[in-house]
């Protein structure tokens, strides 16, 4: 199954074939039909297995760390060059999301359970840190990252890929009230810091009672 999720993340699902995921596999096209009915079967294990990664990558990333640190660390990594270049064992996200709407339903379900899960996991380190709408914030934080991970994989520009990423962490930075940020050589810079910027937020209203 790994192989089959290197295969489709890669290439794509529409642009790969059954005979290829099992050569690179060690496996012969015949033992195929013994695991899956149909390719569009071995699709939605391969995005099961793909998010299941994932979500094993995010635990070990952020396992030990403050939701603050938890937070960096991820988006760190999310938004690197290693990532943009890993494209058969990255996120799935960004590496299957513009092929999904030409997918069958039961892929499209598979990819929609992935993307909720992981947005969970944002959503409980936000939690830690007392954000309102957390399954909103969550879920936009997720999709940014990877709208510019796909983007920053797109262009031909080395110098551009680099600052689609760059722009989008010091973005996501600002918005969580994280106190570092990456520059463009990929080194970690102190900003303001969380106390500093919570304090600067206008104070809520309390609700008349």
């Amino acid at each position: 199954m790994a192989e089959a999720a290197k295969a489709i993340r890669a290439e794509g699902p529409h642009r790969v074939g059954v005979a290829e995921i099992m050569a690179r596999a060690g496996l012969t096209h015949g033992g195929f039909y013994a695991h899956f009915a149909s390719k569009d079967d071995l699709i939605v294990a391969a995005i099961e297995s793909m998010f299941e990664d994932a979500m094993v990558n995010f635990e070990c990333r952020t396992a030990g760390k403050s939701p603050a640190d938890a937070l960096r660390a991820y988006i760190d990594w999310y938004l690197s060059p290693e990532h943009r270049n890993a494209r058969e064992t990255g996120c799935p996200l960004a590496s299957l999301s513009a092929d999904l709407p030409r997918l069958g339903k039961p892929a499209r379900l598979e990819f929609a359970a992935g993307y909720a899960a992981l947005a969970a996991a944002i959503g409980r380190l936000l939690t830690v840190l007392r954000f309102p709408e957390l399954d909103t914030l969550a879920r936009s934080v997720l999709a940014e990252m990877a709208g510019a991970l796909s983007l920053a994989r797109s262009v031909a520009n080395p110098a551009q890929s680099a600052e689609i990423l760059e722009a989008s962490s010091r973005s996501l930075r600002l918005r969580l009230d994280l106190a570092e940020h990456r520059d463009g050589s990929g080194q970690s810079t102190r900003g303001p810091g969380l106390t500093e910027n919570k304090a600067k937020r206008p104070a809520r209203r309390k609700a008349k009672t």
